[in-house]
């Protein structure tokens, strides 16, 4: 009775720590129930700290499996290769639990051994010596592991001049984009801006390219929940936005920006190498 009630005390925080880890709410749930597996066939009465008994087991299981897809060349785990049915669950658990969608897409971009040091001590306050034994390595080395993944994380570095201030017109196309606000959007566009798609990343037929602030604005009415799954960030180091369902990169908006509005905008697949990183000025 006791490891029950430990376990489901222990369960939303370990389920939340996986997700984090492995940024898909179907692995997170599967590690998480191996846990428990293993838990059953454990000594329980030899344990004296099961949440941080939990929280080892769980972290270590994140980590083979995301061992196994970086030997699968599965790093970052990107919208296409995940069933329609999981990308809504895990977009669902993302809205829910209010996770950063920037930040699990930077996520995507560490080495495993990165992102379980980073999860766990800067998201979930676990000591170093306790990451040390999730990772098979001393102390001091996992917190040079964290070290490494915040530095990657935040990307630092001056952004290019020429950026400066173009979050708060990009973060304002969005929000107005979201809100179905026609007027706004084509006052934040040039009247000649012209957006450019990937034909894959339309359905068959539709315009690849279209022209003037007024027909642009009144098509992101077609685009509501891939606008929903997007986010300001700063793409191959110039303005633009990540399209990333559940936290899974799916496409890169690239914005072209002069005088305060937005003169043209291409979209088109994320592709592994992309560079991208938060912008300094947004929260």
């Amino acid at each position: 009775m006791e490891l029950i009630e430990d376990f489901q005390a222990a369960r939303p925080r370990l389920l939340s720590l996986a997700h984090r880890i492995l940024g898909s709410l179907h692995d997170a749930e599967d590690a998480v129930q191996t846990t428990w597996l293993r838990a059953r066939t454990a000594d329980w009465a030899a344990v004296d700290n099961p949440e941080g008994w939990f929280t080892t087991v769980t972290a270590r299981l994140c980590l083979d499996q995301l061992r196994a897809r970086d030997r699968r060349g599965e790093l970052p785990l990107l919208a296409e290769s995940i069933p329609d049915v999981a990308l809504a669950a895990d977009e669902e658990f993302l809205r829910r639990e209010d996770v950063s969608r920037a930040l699990l897409v930077l996520l995507g971009r560490l080495t495993p051994a990165q992102r379980v040091a980073y999860v766990l001590h800067d998201l979930f306050a676990v000591p170093f010596d306790q990451i040390a034994t999730v990772l098979d390595t001393a102390p001091a080395n996992a917190k040079k592991l964290a070290s490494r993944a915040r530095l990657r994380l935040g990307e630092p570095g001056a952004e290019p001049r020429e950026t400066a201030g173009h979050a708060r017109i990009v973060d304002a196309f969005l929000a107005a984009a979201r809100g179905g606000d026609i007027d706004r959007l084509v006052a934040l566009m040039a009247p000649g801006v012209v957006r450019t798609v990937d034909p894959r990343l339309v359905r068959e037929g539709a315009a690849t390219e279209v022209r003037g602030a007024r027909q642009v604005a009144e098509e992101t009415r077609y685009f509501a929940d891939r606008i929903h799954a997007s986010v300001p960030m700063l793409v191959n180091g110039g303005p633009g936005a990540v399209i990333a369902p559940g936290g899974h990169p799916l496409a890169c908006l690239r914005f072209e920006i002069a005088d305060g509005r937005i003169t043209r905008f291409e979209i088109a697949r994320f592709r592994p190498d992309d560079s991208v990183r938060r912008f300094s000025d947004l929260p």
